[in-house]
């Protein structure tokens, strides 16, 4: 077959050849015009398609970033946070100093600060940043980059999503940086990072995204990022990672990096997770809220994808099912594989936690369950997590190895609260009071109390009632992490 004729078009640049469009002529029953073939790839698509393509030209080449910056630096903030730390004497509790100086050594406090970013995304002057920029402080300063500083008070944080809404003590208005379409983004897409790396100031860095839906990076339970090359330090944290098109699509959250610095591995927060968050807050909630489908899951390997008959290893496999729950209603049981919400693939169980949470309680998500080889369709309606019990929970007093720990009775949504199994029954303890008998003997907060003195517990109130007496030994059976431990106190 002669294949027909094709014109080449070359421009080169400063030692780098830049390659034109390849057009051909006489496609079959096709016009020309209507065909443009790309020589790095040789797809070929319809004329007037919109086409993401190399620079051109000399003017193209001096292209700059600079308008994008004006449009939404001034929307990118810096976050001071200070709280205060009690310093323990390394004299304090030593009888020989206590009877020295005549009175226990005094402790001393000190003020420590954090520096972070924040993003403007309300004229009011709502602020999102990282839990972690803001957590435990005392006091936070919101400062713009024409050089204004404001007092702010928080108005959600949630350490899981590393997530934090503020408000700055002014009506404002404020400019701001529109929330974007983050399941819009693809890899290979130009994005500018915008913050305040070490301190030196509000700094632009520019790169593309490199992978998406990136999990097991960082330390906690959320595990759904965008990945880029843009450059982020220490201190970018919270803010924003900005697209072509002068959006929020991310809010820059963690680096990987043995050194402290950038070495082109970053990690940004979606903004469809954070225009969820912002919701709740604007909505007043004093938490954040996750969906509950009453089902644990767990990465579909390669060898477990042969043996369901799924093309490549992806998806939530179930791995159990909660009586009564909305996963066991829907039909959902151990085996069976999630591999897309609303339309959407889900790659792995830290995806399908990320879609259902953007779907948002209160509405419908239709979830695609694999089953011997074949796909079904099943419309889960999504609500928080059930207290089937009332937690009840209790402050223990008393000279008892209990003593000082808030303790209550478990339910699925305590237990999401905990971070816990959603399955987990009994009796937990949720707090530790520093420097109690409890903490003392080693108790932890998660700890489930299974029985005392040979009497099992199962509620709060049986505890506190046990822990009343006073006898000469207590014997103590608890699950810690799954593993039982038995443990006797005089």
């Amino acid at each position: 077959m002669i294949r027909s004729p094709r014109i080449l078009v070359l421009s080169t640049m400063a030692g780098l050849a830049l390659f034109a469009s390849v057009v051909h002529f006489g496609f079959p029953g096709t016009d020309a015009s209507d065909r443009v073939e790309n020589i790095t790839t040789g797809a070929v698509v319809a004329q007037g398609a919109t086409q993401k393509a190399l620079p051109q030209s000399r003017t193209e080449m001096q292209l700059s970033f600079a308008p994008l910056v004006k449009q939404t630096a001034n929307a990118v903030v810096n976050v001071y946070a200070e709280k205060t730390v009690e310093r323990r004497s390394p004299f304090g509790d030593d009888p020989f100093f206590e009877q020295f100086f005549g009175q226990q050594m005094p402790n001393r406090s000190e003020k420590q600060s954090s520096l972070g970013s924040g993003v403007i995304v309300g004229k009011n002057g709502l602020v999102v940043t990282n839990n972690h920029v803001i957590a435990d402080a005392d006091d936070i300063k919101i400062a713009l980059a024409d050089g204004r500083e404001f007092e702010s008070t928080i108005m959600l944080k949630d350490d899981r999503l590393d997530l934090a809404v503020l408000k700055i003590k002014s009506d404002g208005p404020f400019e701001t940086v529109p929330l974007g379409d983050s399941d819009a983004v693809e890899v290979g897409d130009l994005v500018l990072a915008i913050g305040n790396p070490f301190g030196v100031g509000q700094t632009v860095t520019s790169g593309i995204v490199s992978a998406l839906a990136r999990n097991q990076v960082v330390s906690g339970d959320f595990g759904f990022f965008i990945q880029t090359d843009a450059a982020i330090n220490p201190g970018n944290s919270g803010g924003g990672l900005i697209n072509m098109n002068g959006q929020l699509i991310g809010i820059n959250t963690a680096i990987f990096s043995r050194g402290g610095g950038s070495n082109g591995v970053g990690f940004a927060i979606p903004a469809n997770l954070v225009k969820v968050f912002l919701a709740s807050a604007e909505g007043g909630n004093g938490s954040f809220t996750r969906p509950f489908i009453g089902a644990s899951f767990e990465p579909v390997t390669s060898e477990v994808a042969d043996a369901l008959g799924l093309d490549r290893a992806r998806g939530a496999l179930v791995s159990s099912v909660i009586e009564g729950g909305p996963a066991e209603k829907a039909g959902i049981k151990p085996g069976q594989v999630i591999v897309a919400v609303n339309g959407i693939p889900v790659e792995h169980p830290d995806a399908l936690g990320y879609r259902l949470t953007t779907v948002g309680i209160g509405h419908d998500a239709r979830i695609t369950v694999m089953d011997s080889g074949k796909s079904r369709d099943i419309d889960l309606t999504l609500a928080q997590a059930p207290e089937t019990s009332p937690r009840d929970e209790r402050l223990i007093e008393g000279h008892n190895p209990f003593a000082g720990a808030v303790v209550g009775n478990l339910s699925p949504r305590l237990a999401d609260e905990l971070r816990m199994p959603a399955s987990s029954e009994g009796v937990v303890i949720t707090q530790i009071n520093r420097g109690s008998p409890a903490a003392r003997v080693g108790f932890l907060p998660k700890d489930i109390i299974l029985a005392v003195n040979g009497t099992p517990i199962d509620k709060s109130a049986t505890l506190e009632a046990i822990t009343k007496d006073d006898p000469s030994l207590w014997r103590v059976e608890i699950e810690r992490d799954g593993q039982r431990i038995r443990q006797f106190f005089r």
